[in-house]
């Protein structure tokens, strides 16, 4: 068991930013229904980008467990208890890594329970195992200091909406609705279908264009022998095909800065169609990224200073 860490600085083990163009959707209604009105929420791969804004305003605490796992039939009630007392200053997210791989691969939950708190969108590592109600109690006072330091002091309410009330979002356009329905059933190439749909409709829509690419790399990296994969890259460096799924896998993982290295890389030491093939491949994860992030800058100048 790993001793509780929060840190005073926001360097979080593990880089999410693979995960940011998942589409937004109201959470699923199927199953037990979250508890406390919103303040223990059951989270998966497609919606976890609305926690991940969330956190920008209230800490969430990321706790990753399994149906099969006795520590954590042990821990989550500890923890939902502990969040429920602090009436709306922590949300607690619950993760079934069985049914939600891609975020058990973001979090690099090698073994479970695993708990990770998200301030501002940042990955902060809290434990791994079960431990005491009063170190929990310790652990998320920490957690709070350490949101307040980053200017994370909002909360949620505590209660229950009232019937009748107005959704806090709009719905989904019903192409959006679609590919979201697609990928909650594991139908990646309905949803890419849907999203092309809707960019033939308005090639202006970034969300689809969005959604497409980060469904395009669920597609690339579904059923992957990871390992495999990677004894192949590293056995074979000019090996495209190979260099190009451990750049997806990287991604889908979090781990972007090793994904633009190792292509940037490759794309040096190839020429002809396989250059072509590997730029068409960093384009396509510098829109998944997102241009904002530096990261995303720092290999397109790369990029440039090698094609010129």
């Amino acid at each position: 068991m790993s001793q509780p860490n929060p840190g005073a600085v926001l360097r979080g083990a593990v880089d999410l930013s693979g995960l940011r163009n998942r589409p937004a959707a109201p959470p699923a209604t199927d199953g037990a229904p979250p508890a406390s009105g919103g303040l223990v929420v059951d989270v998966t791969d497609a919606t976890f980008p609305q926690v991940l804004e969330l956190s920008r305003t209230v800490p969430v605490v990321v706790d990753l467990w399994a149906e099969w796992c006795g520590p954590c039939k042990q821990l989550s009630p500890i923890l939902e208890k502990v969040v429920i007392e602090l009436a709306g200053r922590v949300v607690l997210a619950m993760v079934d890594v069985d049914a939600n791989p891609q975020l058990a691969q973001g979090f690099r939950a090698q073994s479970i329970p695993m708990v990770v708190a998200l301030i501002a969108g940042q990955p902060v590592p809290l434990f791994t195992g079960a431990v005491p109600e009063q170190q929990v109690r310790e652990v998320f006072d920490q957690l709070l200091q350490v949101a307040a330091q980053n200017g994370v002091t909002g909360s949620v309410d505590a209660g229950t909406e009232e019937p009748g009330a107005e959704p806090a979002e709009p719905p989904l356009p019903p192409l959006h609705a679609e590919a979201y329905a697609a990928i909650e059933a594991g139908d990646y190439a309905r949803a890419a279908d849907a999203y092309e749909r809707a960019l033939a409709e308005n090639p202006g829509d970034e969300d689809a264009r969005a959604g497409l690419g980060q469904v395009r790399l669920l597609q690339r990296v579904e059923g992957v022998d990871a390992g495999a994969v990677r004894d192949a890259a590293a056995a074979a460096p000019r090996d495209v095909a190979a260099q190009l799924t451990v750049a997806d896998l990287d991604v889908a993982g979090g781990h972007v800065e090793d994904a633009f290295g190792r292509l940037l890389d490759l794309f040096a030491a190839v020429d002809g169609d396989e250059r072509v093939a590997v730029r068409e491949r960093l384009v396509e994860l510098f829109g998944l990224v997102g241009d904002a992030d530096p990261r995303v800058g720092d290999a397109r100048r790369r990029l440039a200073s090698l094609l010129f």
